[in-house]
């Protein structure tokens, strides 16, 4: 797999494990010395702004796209190589989408999750078939990796969820895959 650009999914805030940080940074380097374009919601805060900042201070190209809306809750990122202001989240995941040859998501809230599962759904249906990523910072995705080995197990997916998803624990893990 060649990956010229990775969509990077994760929180607009930090969380409550110093690691999560620490991981968003140093994935951020590595992509940048790796020479990956990071696509990202566009935002300068929390994890966002982590990614983006490590991306910059390494030398790499990183394009934000962040909906109008969201321009002050998230507080557009500035410096960024490249930004879009899109007119809502549909826009702005559809955009990410198309720039993208894979996708890596980082400990987030609501938003992450909506993101991760509209690429595995799409995944599903076909529409695209780009690998994604799950760096499971501390356990953090532990119990969402568990429920989807089970919607798995259950019968309600059409395919094996390990075939488009890959779990990884830290950063250098994504190494081999790129």
């Amino acid at each position: 797999m060649s990956i010229k650009a990775i969509a990077v999914f994760c929180g607009s805030k930090f969380g409550n494990n110093p690691l999560y940080e620490e991981h968003t940074r140093e994935l951020g380097k590595l992509l940048a010395e790796k020479n990956i374009a990071v696509i990202y919601g566009g935002g300068n805060r929390g994890l966002m702004g982590a990614a983006a900042n490590s991306v910059l201070d390494g030398g790499g190209h990183i394009t934000g796209i962040i909906p109008e809306l969201l321009q002050t809750q998230e507080a557009l990122h500035t410096t960024l190589s490249e930004t879009h202001v899109v007119d809502g989240m549909h826009s702005r995941k559809k955009m990410i989408y198309e720039r993208c040859d894979a996708a890596i998501i980082l400990p987030g809230g609501y938003g992450t999750l909506d993101e991760v599962f509209e690429m595995l759904t799409w995944n599903q249906l076909k529409i695209h078939t780009k690998k994604i990523f799950i760096l499971n910072t501390a356990g953090f995705y532990d119990h969402l990796v568990a429920h989807i080995a089970r919607m798995h197990d259950e019968g309600f997916l059409y395919n094996n969820p390990l075939e488009q998803l890959t779990v990884i624990s830290k950063p250098t893990d994504l190494v081999k895959y790129i």
